[in-house]
């Protein structure tokens, strides 16, 4: 039996400037080593919602992670945004990663060696160890930024589209990486996205969202992976998203 590892119940984000409401009594559960992806229009809260439950806002409602209560930022929630600026420049790819574990308390040289080392390869870093952010591509900051989740052992990964500024062919590459990462790990995925094939193509699960965070779609993926546009039943589940997402945005 899954075990649930986020718990969302009675979420409400309210902006007080302005006194709009971005979320309106959200409940969602989450279960471990699910790779959960989230479309919806823009303004629809996807990214505050991820934002929330990584403890970057102030909201009211609960959310619960393996158990417990949590409100402030936390290495069990490790977010990965869009923007590809999320690495100390004056930090190689290894010192990067090594880091967060240098302010969790690990001291011990070898096994921040090797901790950096395991994780640089598993993203498929190996050979860019001592290389600047300024060096890197956006698609392989991205993957540093992976690196640094993985190293910490964080348990949910929230991803806010962090895919979408690349070009398709390296989009297409990291998708594939992703998935390969994802099964190598016990981690949970949540995954912020406007790409239907996307969704498609790395969730296990999927939910459209409507104004506020209402949950119009929640299903679970139904195609067998690697998932192509190709694969048996892939236009009927895409046009069930499309169609749902048109409803959202009318």
């Amino acid at each position: 039996m899954s075990k649930t590892i986020l718990s969302v119940r009675n979420l409400n984000k309210v902006y007080q400037d302005d006194k709009s409401v971005i979320l309106e009594n959200v409940n969602l559960d989450v279960e471990e080593r699910e790779f959960l992806t989230i479309l919806g229009p823009s303004g629809c809260g996807k990214t505050t919602l991820l934002r929330c439950i990584a403890g970057f806002e102030d909201y009211t409602g609960t959310v619960t992670t393996d158990g417990k209560v949590t409100k402030d930022p936390d290495v069990d929630r490790f977010m990965v945004f869009q923007d590809f600026n999320q690495l100390f420049p004056w930090k190689t790819v290894k010192k990067n990663i090594q880091y967060p574990l240098r302010i969790q308390g690990l001291k011990d040289k070898d096994e921040l060696e090797r901790i950096a080392n395991e994780t640089i390869a598993s993203v498929g870093l190996k050979g860019y160890e001592n290389y600047y952010p300024y060096q890197l591509s956006g698609g392989m900051k991205q993957r540093v930024a992976i690196a640094k989740a993985l190293a910490l052992k964080s348990k949910i990964i929230l991803m806010d589209e962090p895919f979408a500024a690349l070009d398709a062919m390296t989009r297409t590459r990291l998708q594939k990486e992703l998935l390969n990462i994802s099964k190598k790990t016990d981690c949970t995925f949540m995954f912020v996205t406007h790409n239907i094939q996307e969704a498609i193509i790395l969730g296990t699960r999927i939910l459209v969202f409507g104004d506020g965070g209402k949950i119009l779609v929640d299903e679970k993926n139904p195609l067998a992976k690697p998932v192509s546009p190709s694969s048996e039943g892939y236009g009927e589940f895409w046009d069930r998203l499309h169609s749902a997402l048109y409803q959202s945005d009318n």
